[in-house]
């Protein structure tokens, strides 16, 4: 039985040129990447992905981090992994989510830093379990975005305006 997990390499990761070295370690987990794509976060999605840290006093930094504002990388890497216990497998790759507490051989322990006004760049975001992977997947990507049948879908047939390459 496959799970997904979502995982985005964060703006800091990619302003570091990180992708290689984390996509590298994940593939330590023989989970099969079943969508990747890069996004430009709006504000919007980033408040929804972080809607559970909404009362937090950080709340407009970790916003402004997601959206690559603190590092001129306005861009993350959203990726689901999926295969037997994906959320596991990844989480434990990743390492604790302050990196000064993560072993010092995660992804966070190696390339995580706390910044000196206190923000995380923990350069790595691993859903923490099913349901927050569902809500996660579900905002990042759209059904035909991903090659598997993750969760039920529905056929919308409306008129669509949509850009296409010239």
């Amino acid at each position: 039985m496959g799970q997904a997990v979502l995982i985005l390499i964060k703006p800091d990761g990619l302003k570091k040129s990180l992708t290689g070295n984390i996509l590298t370690r994940l593939s330590e987990t023989k989970l099969e990447i079943v969508a990747a794509k890069m996004v430009r976060v709006t504000q919007a999605l980033a408040e929804e992905h972080y809607k559970h840290l909404k009362d937090k006093p950080f709340f407009n930094e970790i916003i402004q981090y997601l959206q690559g504002e603190l590092h001129d990388r306005k861009k993350v890497m959203a990726l689901i992994y999926w295969g037997p216990d994906a959320i596991k497998k990844c989480r434990e790759l990743a390492g604790a989510t302050n990196p000064e507490e993560a072993e010092s051989t995660s992804i966070r322990g190696s390339y995580g830093r706390i910044t000196t006004s206190g923000v995380y760049e923990n350069v790595i975001h691993v859903s923490s379990n099913d349901s927050e992977a569902e809500r996660e997947i579900k905002l990042w990507f759209a059904p035909d975005d991903v090659i598997v049948d993750l969760y039920p879908t529905k056929i919308i047939q409306k008129d669509i305006k949509f850009k296409d390459w010239a």
